[in-house]
């Protein structure tokens, strides 16, 4: 499979390619497109956390879990949704954080291209979903490929700061060398659990001073 991915991470995870796990998510995808299934994000989008933010750019992770599954909200980058599209219950209770946190305005856009383009890697552990069927692609084979994803960043890079929110995020801390990067955890932002310790974590600004302290440029976290 010829995968549209920028020339960094494609060097680091060529082996992941050429795994049978990889071809049979690459032939999963071919068949449900085959039976006219909706699968989001848009082909082009799948990689795009990978192609805004280059390897040797990674400077923070944001785990999520799976794409939205309602239309035209995908866009590659977990919590993200394009220009014009309402903005989603979990980013709502991000910005709210911000706001407290930093004291950063709530902004009209849920597009989080910027803080991708600064070094942020917002990976979901499943990259593709079925319309309107929440985590439905979650057993292709997907979790083996962000996993791998992880272990690369932790193996090969140092300093990264890690942003693990709830559960299902934080169960990827097993792969990541806690000596050498720096793991921040809290609740999950969604609505259910934002009250249970995301709203107070001051996640945004503790990552900015580990930034500093490594001489790395601060996350300007203002998308607008």
């Amino acid at each position: 499979m010829n995968v549209q991915m920028e020339s960094s991470w494609k060097n680091v995870l060529k082996v992941e390619f050429e795994k049978p796990y990889f071809k049979n998510i690459v032939q999963f995808l071919k068949t449900e497109k085959e039976q006219h299934k909706i699968i989001y994000p848009k082909g082009n989008l799948i990689f795009n956390a990978f192609n805004q933010t280059p390897f040797d750019q990674v400077k923070v992770v944001i785990i999520g879990q799976d794409p939205y599954h309602g239309p035209d909200q995908a866009m590659g980058l977990c919590f993200s949704v394009a220009k014009g599209i309402p903005t989603p219950p979990s980013l709502v209770n991000m910005y709210k954080e911000l706001n407290t946190d930093i004291g950063m305005n709530i902004p009209k856009t849920g597009d989080l291209t910027s803080w991708a383009q600064q070094g942020v890697f917002m990976l979901n552990a499943t990259l593709t979903v079925r319309a309107g069927e929440a985590n439905s692609h979650a057993q292709i084979g997907w979790g083996n490929f962000t996993d791998a994803v992880i272990k690369k960043i932790s193996d090969e890079k140092s300093g990264v700061v890690f942003l693990l929110w709830g559960k299902f995020a934080q169960s990827k801390a097993a792969m990541i060398d806690a000596s050498k990067h720096h793991i921040l955890k809290s609740a999950h932002p969604s609505p259910l659990s934002a009250y249970n310790g995301f709203f107070g974590c001051k996640h945004f600004s503790k990552t900015n001073q580990l930034l500093a302290l490594q001489g790395k440029e601060a996350i300007d976290w203002n998308p607008a």
